[in-house]
């Protein structure tokens, strides 16, 4: 273990970070991305400071394998994009780049400074970057090619007592990311590690501001979970802590409300990962105990019966928004387990606001030809409407322009 120093404006030394070495930080080489390790490189060639950090880092410390390698640098985007030809600049307010090395991408960023808060977009250091990271197991940083790790904020050493330390004072980091209260739980469960007193009662009590959040973000991360191989404990703390209903709010409902359903659901997660190789299997694992109890697998026409239980599905699962192709592999998925093969269909969907959304039917589906517009807004109705006839419109005659003589238009 080394000590890494950096000078005070008095010119004295102070301690800046801990520097673990292979032996001590345990990561094997094999388990890196062959393609992380040549970004870096090259970053690192061309005179920039490089690593690969985050939840990539943190894995495999804990001897798991990571699926995405994030990469942070302190070259700036422009630069990046410079050095690979493969790869293209992301975001407007945060810009990043992806860097593209076959059917894989790699997200590399540029040190970020405190400069102008929390969340600007400034390019700093990597001092002021690691205070920016939401807790100390994901701010982690591993140098690929001198195979160590730095370590800013102790990480290593919560990391070695197995809990969840935040790195943003309690007061803003939940106000400033309402998401990180689903991510502190996320690392808790998959890694059987403890979240604080301190911190829990952060989370019940800034839990509301998930209702603030956006369904795409909210849709990433229930997507993220159900792909993790602990995907029934992820969902089962996330339920314990009052955060599960703004994920998923009619599943959360029947966990309460259905010991049964309860069970089957989180032992249907816990299975998501065995076979998420499949089309839609993950989704599947979203679903399927609701379909399976409330759908009538003797129907006489197996296909409008798909249409009826693909419906219902689309609203259980609100306020995510899966792909429409990912769901439907998902409820074919589910079908084929119960002997039935359907076929995909297409057909328009429309979801009426305030329809009892775990209910499944037909009539969730309002397929009909939209009626005449509503008024707009301070606008007084006038004849066309109050019925559906069309207002008629009076032709505009077209007048004939001669062409200039001499010439032709």
């Amino acid at each position: 273990m080394r000590i890494r120093y950096s000078a005070a404006k008095d010119g004295k030394l102070i301690k800046k970070a801990v520097v673990y070495t292979r032996d001590e930080h345990g990561i094997s080489p094999a388990d890196v991305d062959a393609d992380a390790v040549h970004i870096t490189g090259r970053l690192k060639d061309a005179g920039f400071e490089t690593y690969i950090v985050g939840g990539a880092v943190r894995d495999l410390i804990l001897g798991k394998k990571p699926k995405d390698f994030d990469i942070v640098s302190q070259a700036s985007p422009g630069r990046i994009k410079k050095i690979f030809r493969n790869s293209r600049i992301i975001g407007n307010r945060f810009r990043l780049v992806h860097v593209y090395a076959g059917k894989k991408i790699f997200e590399v960023s540029t040190f970020r400074s405190l400069k102008d808060g929390p969340t600007s977009n400034t390019f700093g250091t990597i001092e002021e970057d690691v205070l920016r990271r939401d807790f100390t197991l994901n701010a982690l940083f591993y140098d690929p090619q001198k195979q160590i790790v730095v370590d800013f904020v102790g990480g290593m050493g919560d990391i070695g007592k197995k809990k969840i330390c935040p790195i943003i004072p309690l007061a803003t980091i939940f106000t400033d990311d309402p998401v990180r209260m689903i991510r502190a739980v996320k690392y808790g469960a998959a890694a059987g590690f403890r979240l604080p007193l301190s911190l829990r009662w952060k989370i019940r009590q800034d839990s509301p501001l998930l209702a603030q959040v956006s369904p795409s973000r909210l849709t990433e991360e229930i997507s993220k979970i159900i792909r993790s191989p602990s995907a029934g404990s992820i969902v089962e703390q996330l339920n314990a802590m009052g955060l599960y209903r703004y994920l998923q709010p009619n599943a959360s409902k029947l966990l309460k409300e259905n010991p049964g359903f309860r069970r089957r659901y989180l032992a249907s997660l816990s299975s998501a990962a065995e076979g998420d190789e499949k089309p839609g299997w993950a989704m599947s694992s979203l679903i399927r105990s609701f379909l399976e109890d409330r759908t009538d697998w003797e129907a006489s026409d197996p296909q409008e019966n798909y249409k009826a239980a693909f419906i219902a599905a689309r609203r259980f699962v609100l306020p995510m928004n899966p792909p429409r192709v990912e769901l439907d592999h998902a409820v074919r998925l589910i079908f084929a387990e119960h002997g039935l093969a359907v076929k995909r269909a297409r057909f328009p969907i429309r979801l009426r606001e305030g329809a009892d959304s775990a209910s499944p039917g037909p009539a969730e589906a309002d397929t009909r030809s939209p009626g005449p517009r509503p008024p707009s807004a301070g606008k007084t109705p006038g004849p066309a409407d109050e019925n559906s006839a069309p207002r008629k419109h009076r032709r505009r005659r077209r007048h004939k322009v001669s062409a200039p003589e001499g010439g032709k238009d």
